[in-house]
């Protein structure tokens, strides 16, 4: 159950300004990979919130706009598909949570990052496996930056509707992949995801 004792073990005297990071889009074939970096009031217990990935689409959407209206500040930041081919996917969800995290209209004195990699962050950022479902202020910004990339993917399947984003929101499911074979890949998909997919070195 999600609750601030993970959490608050990170506040010291210096550091009392604390935000979550989290990302999403690591894994679809296609499309910008989202982050977002919240600041929760200490202790505040949103009804319902979670890691993104436990909750339907409706409840995120509902928790999306609470968040807003509750956090003391939050940001949502991405990096591009361009981008992840010149660096990697890795770097690339970091570069976005390091952008939203830049975003906030409050500086934060410390990150908790989601995973087991928190490194180039402006102030101390500490590696959380699997925040998301243990620190408010994570699971906060997982909700914030999946919402926001499920909705780019329904803009992309307006200007693709072939590929069916907006049923796999770039993932590769079986139909996304058939698509793929089909048509070729659109500007949004991320080549070096599709090497097995196309028969080329991936």
């Amino acid at each position: 159950m999600l609750n601030w004792e993970t959490e608050n073990g990170f506040y010291t005297e210096e550091l009392q300004v604390i935000c979550g990071c989290d990302e999403a889009g690591r894994g679809p074939l296609a499309g910008p990979v989202y982050a977002a970096a919240v600041i929760l009031p200490k202790g505040l217990i949103i009804e319902g919130l979670d890691d993104s990935k436990k909750l339907s689409p409706k409840k995120r959407d509902q928790l999306y706009d609470r968040i807003k209206e509750q956090a003391l500040a939050y940001a949502i930041a991405r990096a591009e598909v361009e981008e992840i081919e010149q660096l990697n996917i890795l770097e690339c969800a970091l570069l976005a949570m390091r952008r939203a995290m830049e975003g906030l209209s409050i500086p934060p004195d410390a990150a908790l990052i989601d995973g087991n990699i928190a490194r180039g962050f402006p102030v101390p950022a500490y590696p959380v496996i699997g925040g998301d479902a243990k620190c408010p202020s994570i699971a906060a910004a997982s909700v914030l930056a999946k919402v926001e990339r499920d909705r780019d993917c329904l803009e992309l399947d307006k200007l693709y509707p072939q590929y069916g984003f907006a049923l796999h929101k770039g993932y590769g499911t079986k139909v996304h992949r058939e698509a793929i074979l089909k048509y070729g890949p659109c500007p949004a998909h991320r080549m070096s995801f599709l090497g097995k997919i196309l028969g080329t070195k991936a």
